[in-house]
């Protein structure tokens, strides 16, 4: 049984509960199904993503997030900036590992 949508900047948060979840580490991934109405009133329906990294702040004691939602057309975006981010660091620390060992 879904719970009573809610509404968010117009959107209406289906059930208000992921479709579906991926965790890896502090990583996790949550797919939410969500409905607005367009200007002839008719309801859509379209999927988003929210992807959370949690950690322990040690100082104080407590969990910590921060979370990104991102729309489908944002996916193929992120995956090749994070792509890029990947190649620099690898191939940075590739290239300080060989100078240490000259």
């Amino acid at each position: 049984m879904k719970k009573e949508a809610k509404s968010k900047g117009g959107v209406k948060m289906v059930g208000n509960l992921p479709i579906k979840k991926y965790r890896s580490g502090s990583i996790d991934l949550a797919i939410w199904e969500n409905k607005r109405k367009v200007r002839d009133g008719e309801e859509i329906s379209f999927k988003t993503v929210s992807l959370r990294r949690s950690w322990k702040d040690r100082e104080q004691d407590i969990w910590r997030d921060e979370k990104i939602n991102l729309r489908k057309a944002d996916i193929s975006r992120a995956l090749v900036l994070l792509q890029k981010a990947q190649e620099e660091l690898l191939l940075t620390d590739e290239n300080k590992e060989e100078e240490e060992e000259e």
